[in-house]
């Protein structure tokens, strides 16, 4: 079993009515994930809109969901501050959690020497195992190979990757360089098949909110090398890699949507995420819902 579990979670945040974190409704959803195919949760990442959540709403979730499930839990804890970063991360460890997600820093644009001692500094102020988040899409900043086995190969609790920069054959070449037992994840659900082609162990993904039981599938069938049934269970998985993102509903958008459908704490959405044409949106989410043979919640 990879450390962080075979398929992994990126929750969303459930928000009450007057859009405070809905901290016991992040225990509920917790729960029910890892009862529907989730092996493990990252929280406050991208999908759980992060970036709008103040430290101490980390804190608390971080807290309640450590204390309210027996998958491994790993911490968003990554900014584009490297100080503010090494403190979350104090603060993720102090809450009970399993591991550290640490993205590469957004919007400044460093150097790769920047962002290799951004990795370096956040890792050596935690004792627990650490995944570095490569997603240039949205940092700006592809993590150079070099870079990457460096990190992989120098900093002890550095042991995995999340992989979201869509380059199969830059992740092969990684997977070469790297030591033995480094993991790579992939970041991007619709990339889950053509990663474990090339040697990664699973995925932190978005749409395993819903269809975590499809992935996990998946993912057996190519462990045990029927890759033919893998590749079904890659094809029930189109409409939700259609539906999952788009420029009109960007992640977490469609994940917030699909979960109140599905009648799980959710909430709306804190700007400046707004969800676009709901009744479409709402509709597509039921469409998939039939077609996957989901339960309400």
């Amino acid at each position: 079993m990879p450390r962080f579990g075979r398929v992994a979670t990126a929750m969303i945040t459930p928000y009450d009515e007057q859009g405070r974190v809905d901290v016991d409704g992040a225990v509920t959803l917790a729960q029910w994930l890892t009862q529907h195919g989730s092996e493990g949760l990252v929280v406050t990442g991208t999908t759980g809109e992060a970036a709008v959540l103040t430290d101490d709403e980390k804190v608390s979730l971080w807290r309640a969901i450590a204390g309210a499930v027996s998958v491994p839990v790993v911490a968003g804890a990554g900014t584009y501050d490297t100080h503010h970063s090494i403190e979350l991360t104090k603060q993720a460890e102090a809450a009970g959690v399993d591991g550290i997600l640490v993205v590469t820093p957004y919007y400044v644009r460093p150097s790769q020497a920047g962002i290799e001692s951004h990795f370096r500094a956040v890792a050596s102020a935690t004792s627990l195992p650490v995944m570095m988040y490569d997603i240039p899409g949205r940092t700006g900043r592809k993590i150079e190979h070099a870079t990457l086995v460096r990190l992989a190969s120098e900093v002890d609790n550095i042991v995995a990757l999340k992989d979201a920069a869509g380059d199969p054959s830059a992740t092969a070449r990684f997977l070469s360089d790297a030591p033995e037992g480094f993991e790579v994840y992939s970041g991007d659900d619709a990339m889950t098949l053509p990663l474990l082609a090339v040697g990664a162990v699973g995925v932190v993904g978005v749409a395993t909110h819903w269809a975590g039981q499809v992935f996990l599938e998946m993912i057996e069938a190519f462990e045990r090398g029927d890759v033919a049934a893998a590749r079904a269970a890659n094809r029930r998985l189109m409409s939700t890699f259609a539906y999952e993102t788009s420029d009109a509903n960007p992640y977490p958008v469609p994940a917030k949507r699909m979960m109140r459908e599905l009648g799980l704490p959710a909430g709306h959405l804190r700007p400046p995420h707004v969800e676009s044409d709901g009744e479409a949106l709402a509709e597509a989410a039921r469409a998939i819902i039939s077609e996957l043979g989901l339960t309400r919640g």
